[in-house]
């Protein structure tokens, strides 16, 4: 995402031995933007607190960060702070959400109005950062005409109506993995170009729209995997375990073992049909080749 030129306020005097701002052509890092979120919350609750300035290291460790990378995604920023200060909360509140787009009004349609399309419709935590729900969108009659959080919800047939007139440019995708690319395909065609899908699968768009991937399950897995290390247990292949996984994984367990199974078969039976390679009537070899190892090189030691 390109950056303008930030100005400094009167409270934000930088560093006499600061590196040089970077211009606005540089850009920010991919890996910066999606930490700016991580800063914004951190000093939204000092804000909340009425703190008036924070250290660098007070920042990082709210952030969850160290303080040197935190200064270095702040000098993206044109922000260096004062020293023997620090930062001042309030400016890089502003800076902070003016860099992420959210001094203005972004409408969402959330599509697939099931437990998850509810639970986001009725998340307050969206008006307060700049994002407004415009519409609701289901295909399943039994769900078109209810409503959530005191929004009707209206049939999909709508979408390319809604997205112009509300010039909406963020989708949220809610639906079953089977339909997800068919609601992301309809997207794009009405116009969105930012998505965050919940559904799990991959999604294919073209050139020009960006994709934010939210997988609860994935990030379960994933602490499974450190609960499992912490409590210095191996990976279990007994039964007892197996017959509480879920159902592909108790598949594909069946499936190895069948293969592993069919193998040790096969290995047994082609070692009882394998003759006897040694020809115990064969002569003696003689000269050179007598003297050679079993590698077919030279004895080490030469006949006298």
């Amino acid at each position: 995402m390109a950056i303008g030129r930030s100005t400094q306020s009167s409270s934000q005097t930088p560093d006499q031995g600061a590196a040089r701002r970077p211009s606005r052509a540089r850009g920010i890092p991919e890996a910066t933007v999606a930490r700016l979120p991580l800063y914004l919350r951190a000093l939204t609750a000092l804000s909340e607190r009425s703190v008036p300035t924070v250290s660098s290291e007070e920042l990082a460790a709210a952030a969850g960060v160290n303080s040197a990378k935190l200064r270095k995604d702040f000098s993206y920023l044109g922000s260096y702070g004062t020293r023997g200060v620090g930062y001042d909360v309030e400016y890089l509140v502003y800076q902070i959400s003016r860099e992420l787009g959210l001094t203005q009004d972004w409408p969402v349609v959330i599509v697939g109005i099931g437990n998850l399309g509810h639970a986001l419709a009725n998340y307050g935590g969206f008006a307060s950062r700049g994002f407004r729900v415009a519409a609701l969108l289901d295909a399943d009659p039994t769900v078109v005409g209810s409503s959530a959080a005191g929004l009707p919800v209206r049939h999909m047939d709508e979408l390319e109506a809604i997205v112009e007139s509300q010039q909406v440019s963020i989708g949220v995708i809610t639906t079953p993995p089977g339909a997800a690319q068919q609601v992301c395909d309809r997207l794009v065609e009405a116009g969105v170009t930012s998505i965050l899908n919940f559904a799990p699968t991959v999604l294919t768009v073209p050139d020009g729209v960006d994709v934010r991937k939210v997988d609860l399950s994935i990030e379960l897995q994933i602490l499974a995997f450190h609960e499992q290390r912490k409590a210095g247990e191996e990976p279990s292949h007994s039964d007892s375990v197996l017959d509480r996984a879920p159902g592909p994984v108790r598949a594909a367990a069946a499936k190895l073992r069948r293969a592993a199974s069919g193998s040790a078969k096969a290995e047994r039976s082609g070692q009882a049909e394998r003759p006897d390679r040694t020809d115990k009537s064969e002569p003696a070899k003689s000269g050179k080749a007598a003297a050679k190892g079993a590698d077919g090189d030279l004895s080490a030691v030469m006949p006298a």
